[in-house]
C-alpha cells in the first residue's frame, strides 16, 4: 500500500520540480493555453474555430520571423528599435519593384540583401564607433520612417497586384487530395512532423542517458511527448479543416529550424550565447565579439526585410504606417518567450510562441470588441509582468 502511494507522490514532485526549475520556458505554455481558454469562452468559440487559426497563425508570421532576429541581439545584450519601420520601409520597397514588372524572387532576393545591409550598417556603427545600440537604432527608426514616408508620398498606399508575391502570406499549399473534407497534404505533414518530434525526443533522451545527464522519469517523458504531439495534432487538424497549411507557416518554420539548428549545433551560436553571457570572458577566449555584433544585426536586417515582404504580401499593399509598433511586439515576444533582458539567454523557438502568446491577445482582443487603446494598455502590462517575471526568476536562482 505504501509502494502504491509513494509512486504517485514521487511523480508529483518530479512535475513539481520540473515546472519549477524549467519555469522560464514553460511560462508562455501557460499563458497560450490561459489564453485560448479565456478567449473561447468570452468568444462563444470563434476565437478556436478553424478559420480563425488560420488567420490568426498567419497574421503572426511577420512578427514570428522578427522575433526569430531580435532574440540573437537582445541575447548578445543589444537592442533593435528600427526594425518597425525598417520593415515597414523594405516591405514599401518591394511593392515599388513589384510595380516596375520585376519577378517575385527577385525582389525578394533583392530586399533580403538590402536589408542584410542595413543591418551590417547598424552593426557597423554600434560595434566599431561604439555608438550605443539604443542611440543607433532609435536614429534608425527615424531613417527608415523618413525613408519610408519618401517611398509612399507620391502614390500614397502602394498596390501590389502580383498573385505569385502576394500568395506568400495568402497562398496555402495544395491540397492533392481530400479525407472527409480535410486537406490531405497537410493531413500527412502532421502526420510526419509528429513522427519526427517522437524520434528526435526519443534520441534526446538516450544521449541524455548514454551521457548520464539528469533526465526526467520515463513516465514524465511519455508525458510531455504526448502533450505536444496532441498539440501540434490539434492545431494541423484545425487547419486541414479550413484551407491547410499556409505558405506563410512553410516560411517561419523553416527559419525557425533553421535558426534553432544555428543556436544550438554550431559554433557561431555558441559564440552568440557566449558573447551575450559574459563579453569580456568571450573576447578573452577568443571570440571576435564585433563580428558576432555584425552577424546578429546583419540577420536582424534580413528578418526585418522579411517581415515587411510577409506583412506587405497579406496586406497586397505598402502603407505609409507600415511597420508602426512591429518592434514592440517582436521584443515582447521575446521576453514573454524567455529571453532574459541580461542576455546570454534565450531560445528561438520560445520567442516565435511568444510571438503567438501576443497576436493571440491581439486577436481575442479583436474578436471581444476591445477597441485599440485598451489593447495598448493590456499589451503594456503583460510586456511589464513578463519582464518583471525575468527579473524574479534570476533573483530566485542567485538565492
Amino acid at each position: 500500500m505504501e509502494q502504491s502511494n509513494a509512486q504517485p507522490m514521487r511523480l508529483r514532485s518530479e512535475l513539481w520540480a520540473l515546472l519549477k526549475n524549467n519555469i522560464r520556458n514553460y511560462a508562455m505554455y501557460l499563458a497560450l493555453a490561459v489564453i485560448f481558454i479565456f478567449f473561447s469562452l468570452t468568444t462563444g468559440g470563434a476565437f478556436v474555430s478553424a478559420r480563425n487559426i488560420t488567420n490568426l497563425v498567419n497574421q503572426t508570421g511577420y512578427v514570428a520571423v522578427m522575433a526569430v532576429g531580435m532574440t540573437l541581439i537582445l541575447i548578445i545584450g543589444q537592442i533593435d528599435l528600427s526594425v518597425g519601420y525598417a520593415a515597414g520601409f523594405l516591405g514599401a520597397v518591394a511593392a515599388r519593384l513589384l510595380t516596375w514588372n520585376m519577378q517575385p524572387v527577385f525582389v525578394v532576393v533583392i530586399t533580403l540583401l538590402i536589408g542584410i545591409l542595413m543591418g551590417f550598417l547598424r552593426g557597423l556603427v554600434i560595434g566599431k564607433l561604439k555608438v550605443p545600440a539604443f542611440v543607433t537604432t532609435l536614429a534608425g527608426q527615424f531613417i527608415f520612417r523618413g525613408l519610408l514616408s519618401l517611398m509612399t508620398e507620391s502614390s500614397g498606399t502602394i498596390l501590389v497586384s502580383n498573385e505569385s508575391f502576394n500568395k506568400i502570406s495568402n497562398g496555402f499549399l495544395p491540397s492533392l487530395f481530400t479525407i472527409q473534407g480535410l486537406h490531405g497534404l497537410s493531413l500527412i505533414i502532421g502526420l510526419v512532423s509528429i513522427i519526427l518530434v517522437v524520434y528526435f525526443q526519443i534520441r534526446k533522451r538516450r544521449n541524455l542517458l548514454n551521457y548520464r545527464f539528469p533526465t526526467s522519469s520515463r513516465a514524465v517523458f511519455i508525458g510531455q511527448v504526448t502533450v505536444i504531439c496532441l498539440a501540434l495534432a490539434v492545431l494541423v487538424f484545425m487547419l486541414a479543416e479550413y484551407k491547410g497549411i499556409s505558405w506563410t507557416i512553410v516560411v517561419v518554420c523553416i527559419i525557425a529550424i533553421i535558426y534553432d539548428f544555428m543556436m544550438k549545433k554550431t559554433r557561431l551560436g555558441r559564440h552568440i550565447y557566449g558573447t551575450g553571457g559574459n563579453r569580456e570572458a568571450a573576447q578573452l577566449s577568443g571570440i571576435n565579439t564585433q563580428r558576432i555584433m555584425l552577424i546578429a544585426f546583419s540577420s536582424m536586417g534580413m528578418l526585418a526585410a522579411l517581415g515587411g515582404i510577409l506583412y506587405t504580401s497579406r496586406l497586397q499593399s505598402a502603407t505609409p504606417t507600415a511597420g508602426s509598433g512591429f518592434e514592440l511586439d517582436a521584443i515582447a515576444s521575446c521576453y514573454i518567450g524567455g529571453v532574459s533582458t541580461t542576455g546570454g539567454i534565450g531560445k528561438v523557438i520560445n520567442s516565435i510562441i511568444g510571438a503567438f502568446v501576443i497576436m493571440s491577445l491581439t486577436n481575442g482582443l479583436n474578436l471581444m470588441g476591445i477597441g485599440i487603446t485598451y489593447q495598448y494598455i493590456i499589451k503594456g502590462i503583460i510586456f511589464v509582468l513578463a519582464v518583471a517575471f525575468d527579473v524574479r526568476s534570476r533573483v530566485a536562482k542567485a538565492g
